[in-house]
């Protein structure tokens, strides 16, 4: 195990029999071992790695080495593709047309450059987010800061448990009601936890499959619409938005929030330990980085080309039409549905439910099937990774060793009960409006993700010769900051909608708590990115630990190691 938190450990290095460097720990009591001996800590999900073949011909770029780190970034680009994603995507297209694509192509590069911190953290010290945190925060904010990403996974659990109950239904034509679909996701989570036992590889194969499915079945709804081309492009590439107003604003901060989600930080740094890398050779560990950053790169464009298919579907058919309209459609075409949409001239609003049922009216019964099919795989493969996401974090920060089953079954408790009792005793009207509530809860926890993976990553003591440089603290500050104003605004709207002085009231002491340890984490992110004078020479007591517990790269060539 590693040392304790209350001992100090010096870290040495000698030269092997084979050359190799040898780290051994001394601890306070004089006790000698080799880093071999030391068994780590949290060994879930990586009792197999993969190992990285050799490619003597192909010494810059080799596919079977990007091949080999293939799956991780995947696995985490499924967060940009859950039922919360989808709805945001769907929204925009029928509040603002074409017109945000600009922001949404905006927000997933900014969620590519943030996760790459994160998955540089992974690989450079062998420890995910969580565990770093664990190491390096004291006492007090350090479960404060588990209790909030916890949160923001539990928010994220009940989308997907509310998207796969919908698309459930859909696929049902209303015979297994929303309950019951709250209920089948239950069992469906335990059965998909046995995935990873016929071997990791063929788990991120599962993925693959999935994230296919939502490809083909929204790329369906693409090609059946017939967006227009051009209108497309120039949303795209040409920021702008010709007279929009609050609400078209108010979907643009959604888009940010929806896109960049807190516990996908802690998922990629602990993705990445999968692969056999030895950290005591640079080479490899910047091999890695470069690896993971280009699978990062492909994984996120095909999942912004599926977002793009949403947006674009109801922003070609449905931007601007009113519920008349659709209503008298859906009656048109009888369709079972048509009860949904009331007899006015208001703008339609759409979530996943209603999306269907317009596909289903405007373009036929296998428009809304084929739909549905998409939301269940964006949904049971968010359910994986939120389940995977919360593992690490609960076992990184308490350092707890809970099986699977006992974790998830604490978790989707939590997630699940409020979601059956909506489910059970309102309408879906309810079940989906949720979804707002949920969006506000994990804007307000990205900061509890992004402040630690900028600030460890720009630490030397921690990353050594990968600590981020000034042009990276610079640029991922100023980055961390954007997103973080722009959920607060997503946030302040939401709870001025509330109409009701006391939620102002709870809300206004909630809100002192809150940025009072946004404050304090910042705080030691300042330092960490080299403000010195703000330590007042009390690092140690008010923030960060003198001697990390980490495997350190320590005898590295930094003559090999580009400039950041």
């Amino acid at each position: 195990m590693a040392p304790s938190r209350d001992r100090k450990a010096s870290y040495e290095e000698a030269p092997g029999d084979d050359g190799e460097v040898v780290t051994t720990v001394c601890n306070s009591a004089g006790a000698v071992q080799s880093a071999e001996s030391i068994e780590e800590p949290f060994t879930t999900y990586f009792d197999e790695k993969i190992p990285i073949p050799e490619d003597e011909v192909q010494s810059w770029f080799s596919f079977r080495k990007l091949w080999a780190f293939t799956g991780p970034g995947f696995l985490m680009s499924i967060a940009y593709l859950d039922p919360g994603n989808i709805e945001s995507d769907l929204q925009s297209g029928a509040v603002a047309g074409f017109k945000l694509l600009w922001v949404l192509m905006l927000a997933t590069i900014i969620g590519l450059l943030l996760q790459r911190l994160a998955a540089r953290l992974g690989v450079v010290t062998g420890l995910h987010l969580a565990e770093v945190c664990n190491r390096q925060y004291q006492k007090v904010p350090r479960i404060i800061l588990w209790l909030m990403i916890e949160l923001a996974i539990i928010g994220s659990d009940m989308q997907e448990v509310i998207g796969s109950a919908i698309a459930i239904n859909l696929l049902s034509v209303g015979r297994i009601p929303l309950w019951g679909g709250v209920l089948i996701t239950i069992a469906d989570t335990f059965v998909f936890l046995f995935l990873d036992k016929y071997g990791l590889r063929k788990l991120e194969a599962f993925f693959g499959f999935l994230i296919t499915i939502m490809a083909l079945t929204f790329g369906y709804e693409y090609i059946t619409v017939k967006p227009d081309q051009g209108q497309l492009l120039k949303g795209m590439f040409f920021p702008y938005c010709q007279g929009c107003g609050t609400p078209q604003l108010e979907q643009a901060v959604g888009i940010v929030g929806a896109v960049i989600m807190p516990h996908n930080m802690y998922l990629h740094s602990a993705l990445v330990k999968s692969r056999q890398v030895n950290r005591a050779k640079k080479k490899e560990v910047q091999e890695a980085n470069k690896y993971f950053f280009i699978e990062s790169c492909i994984a996120l464009f095909i999942s912004f080309l599926i977002n793009i298919f949403v947006v674009s579907v109801f922003a070609e058919a449905f931007f601007g039409k009113t519920n008349e309209q659709v209503l008298e459609t859906c009656m048109n075409t009888s369709s079972p549905y048509s009860g949904l949409f009331p007899p006015n001239n208001k703008t339609l609003e759409v979530d996943i439910y209603k999306g269907g049922v317009v596909l289903g009216c405007y373009f036929g019964p296998a428009a809304l099937y084929i739909w549905a099919v998409g939301i269940l795989a964006a949904g049971q493969s968010s359910t994986m990774t939120g389940t995977y996401s919360g593992q690490f974090v609960m076992e990184g920060f308490l350092n707890l060793k809970w099986s699977r089953f006992a974790r998830v079954l604490l978790t989707r408790s939590i997630a699940i009960t409020p979601t059956l009792l909506v489910a059970i005793f309102q309408d879906v009207e309810r079940l989906t409006g949720m979804n707002d509530f949920l969006n506000v809860l994990q804007s307000l926890q990205l900061p509890f993700a992004l402040i630690p993976v900028l600030t460890f990553t720009s630490l030397r003591p921690v990353m050594n010769d990968f600590a981020n440089g000034l042009g990276w603290k610079i640029a991922g500050g100023v980055l961390i900051l954007i997103v973080c104003s722009i959920n607060m605004y997503f946030v302040v709207v939401y709870v001025m909608a509330l109409g009701h002085v006391a939620l102002y009231v709870v809300s206004a002491v909630v809100c002192i708590a809150y940025l009072c340890f946004v404050a304090y984490l910042s705080w030691l992110c300042l330092i960490a990115l080299g403000v010195s004078f703000l330590s007042c020479g009390q690092t140690y007591r008010l923030g960060f630990k003198t001697h990390p517990e980490l495997f350190l790269l320590n005898n590295v060539d930094a003559d090999s190691v580009v400039n950041r």
